[in-house]
């Protein structure tokens, strides 16, 4: 799988881009190649910014603890976590976008009002010019359930972020009860969206233990671990 230094997730609300930003990091640590000098068999540096101001309820700092045990960073804002309305993004961003040497996977909020955050960040992501900026769907979701009501959310989000798609992720899930069947039958969707947009199909994400039995059968196969949801955190 290619790759560039900034990875950026974006889509609707429950697209599950948390997730796979989570899992992308961790891929990103065990297989690119580090962006600096490096000790021999050294992994490179990864950093996850959460930018996503607006979804209380699946929060990368949640998963703090893993990410730190995998020795990934993460940028946070100082009000995850508590009941504020606060829409202050973490400083340390721009000391990501900054840091060439350092891979960022950057969790965007979901739709257009989220994605204004990004916008703050638009122009220095554009100058260095090596980055991703993927979008993510779920056909199980109400308000994304076929290509065009997704092509008008990718169209809200770009409005708000000023920030082109460059792919896809196909990520069609019902969680613990998706079914192999049920992201082969994803695909046409998924390619649907793909001719609409003219954006490539980046990953297919399917949870772990269904990836040997789709394996071979869809292009690009992306196997993920869920992560618990805050009210499944002891």
């Amino acid at each position: 799988m290619d790759y560039r230094r900034l990875t950026l997730f974006a889509g609707h609300y429950g697209s599950g881009k948390t997730n796979i930003a989570l899992n992308y990091a961790l891929w990103l640590k065990e297989h690119a190649k580090p962006l600096s000098e490096a000790a021999p068999g050294e992994s490179p540096g990864v950093t996850v910014a959460d930018l996503d101001i607006v979804n209380p309820y699946f929060r990368t700092q949640d998963s703090q603890a893993w990410l730190k045990s995998c020795g990934i960073d993460l940028i946070v804002s100082q009000y995850a976590g508590t009941n504020l309305d606060a829409p202050a993004m973490p400083k340390e961003t721009y000391g990501l976008l900054a840091d060439r040497t350092t891979y960022g996977v950057l969790d965007i909020g979901g739709d257009d009002r989220g994605a204004l955050a990004l916008g703050r960040y638009t122009e220095e992501i554009m100058e260095e010019g090596n980055y991703e900026m993927l979008l993510v769907v779920n056909a199980a979701r109400p308000l994304t359930r076929t290509a065009s009501a997704c092509l008008e959310v990718a169209a809200e989000i770009e409005q708000a972020c000023r920030l082109p798609f460059t792919g896809i992720v196909n990520n069609t899930n019902l969680g613990p009860e998706t079914s192999a069947e049920e992201v082969l039958s994803s695909m046409a969707y998924a390619q649907e969206l793909s001719r609409l947009t003219k954006l490539p199909i980046k990953m297919t994400c399917v949870r772990r233990d269904l990836y040997p039995e789709l394996e071979g059968k869809i292009a690009d196969l992306f196997p993920i671990d869920l992560q618990k949801l805050y009210y499944m955190l002891n």
